[in-house]
């Protein structure tokens, strides 16, 4: 299972020593949720905060934007050379030709599903990506408890995904802690975002290890 905390979570005030210290700790990514108040109820970061953390990280970035007009925060974000860019299928009328678009900048292209998007909404997409992110919480805010029917559709995600494109991983994001990780990386999940679990935690490597299963 590879963890990736997301600095939503974080404590603004202290970003780039928090940043480091998750890094330190052992991560795998760092997840970056870019809001604009519109796709979700919530605003975030724009570039130039995304810029310092990945100046304070060691490890790759995991950006997720939740927006509106998805070309427009690539273009933004892609000089930053991010691991992974994630957009919902629900905000895009063609996703084909942004998958393309993020994979000719060089970084890998995700897709994310909100709790009542099947996976059959992007069976047609799955040989095109390296990732697919599922969220188990409703996005736009940090803290929330997790649903328990999304792991039914990762399970069924874990089906196409194996059939289609077995080299694209599952990630999941919302309410992941060290007592549901174990029925997840059982349902199919290979990426696990964590953030009030991880930041709350007294220990960020405890917190951490306690996810790498």
């Amino acid at each position: 299972m590879l963890v990736a905390p997301s600095v939503l979570s974080a404590d603004f005030g202290n970003l780039a020593r928090d940043v480091k210290a998750i890094c330190e700790a052992g991560c795998d990514l760092v997840h970056v949720d870019v809001m604009d108040g519109h796709f979700v109820p919530n605003l975030t970061i724009g570039p130039v905060v995304v810029s310092a953390i990945a100046k304070a990280a060691t490890k790759p970035l995991d950006i997720h934007l939740m927006v509106q007009n998805n070309t427009f925060f690539v273009e933004l974000f892609a000089p930053l050379k991010p691991e992974y860019i994630s957009f919902h299928i629900e905000e895009e009328k063609n996703p084909h030709r942004l998958i393309q678009k993020i994979r000719s900048l060089g970084i890998k292209p995700a897709i994310v599903l909100n709790p009542h998007t099947p996976p059959e909404a992007i069976e047609y997409l799955i040989e095109d990506l390296d990732m697919v992110l599922v969220m188990s919480v409703n996005p736009g805010f940090g803290g929330q408890s997790f649903i328990p029917n999304v792991v039914k559709k990762i399970q069924r995600l874990k089906e196409l995904r194996d059939v289609i494109n077995p080299n694209c991983l599952i990630e999941i994001d919302g309410g992941v802690t060290n007592e549901n990780i174990e029925m997840l990386k059982d349902a199919g999940v290979d990426v696990c975002v964590a953030g009030s679990y991880v930041f709350k935690h007294d220990s960020f490597k405890d917190a951490i290890d306690s996810l790498h299963i």
